[in-house]
């Protein structure tokens, strides 16, 4: 059994590319199923952190391949970004 705690400790990388996403922020629930839709993890920060933040990946469970003791591999293209709402 993982914690969701334990899910944000975790770096996810894309397998797709190799690139390091970020740690998960955020989970989307199905309420009436208590299954976890997606994770969400924060876009990188533009210039420094000044100019705010890129896209949020939402990532769905589906697209995890494989969660290990250090990192969250994940299968990702560019269609499972969002807008960032910060």
């Amino acid at each position: 059994m993982i914690r969701a705690s334990d899910l944000a400790m975790r770096e996810v990388i894309n397998t797709t590319d190799g690139r390091r996403l970020g740690n998960i922020v955020d989970v989307e629930l199905d309420l009436s199923t208590g299954k976890i839709l997606a994770v969400v993890v924060p876009g990188q920060a533009k210039a420094f952190g000044i100019f705010g933040r890129g896209d949020d990946y939402v990532i769905p469970w589906e697209n995890i391949k494989k969660i290990g003791e250090d990192v969250i591999l994940v299968e990702l293209s560019d269609r499972y970004m969002r807008r960032s709402t910060r």
